[in-house]
């Protein structure tokens, strides 16, 4: 009673709604950059500011391996390699646009960097196609 040990029932539906969240948080924020030429130059801009090397190459993988990691999220396929993709992501943002920062602004890149832990670590949950597909 006192460890709410019944909340476990919906630990599947939790993960669905991160999952979901999480996302479609990606997706949404990298959409503009992929649809429109002149966003995506304001993000190589804003690379090159922060000292990213080859900041051409790096702006347009960085946009589509958020927006891919973030519909493979959504949809709970290949769930563990999309939470080691974003992880990985948001550590660079982390270590080369927050570092200097009061912790306040690490704290967005710093919670994608653990949510891509968890999902590294716990895979999709039941509701996913991971999970079909392991039968």
């Amino acid at each position: 009673m006192l460890h709410l040990n019944g909340l476990d029932a919906g630990r599947d539906f939790s993960q669905l709604g991160l999952r979901l969240l999480t996302g479609g948080f990606l997706m949404h924020e990298t959409l503009d950059n992929i649809v429109s030429s002149a966003r995506m130059e304001e993000f190589v801009a804003f690379m090159t500011q922060f000292g990213f090397p080859a900041p051409n190459l790096l702006a347009p993988l960085g946009v589509w391996v958020q927006f891919v990691s973030g519909a493979m999220l959504a949809l709970g396929l290949l769930t563990r390699w999309a939470g080691l993709a974003i992880a990985a992501t948001f550590v660079v943002a982390v270590t080369m646009v927050h570092w200097a920062e009061p912790f306040r602004g690490w704290w967005p890149a710093i919670v994608l960097v653990f949510i891509g832990l968890h999902f590294a670590t716990h895979g999709a949950g039941r509701f996913s196609i991971d999970r079909r597909l392991a039968g």
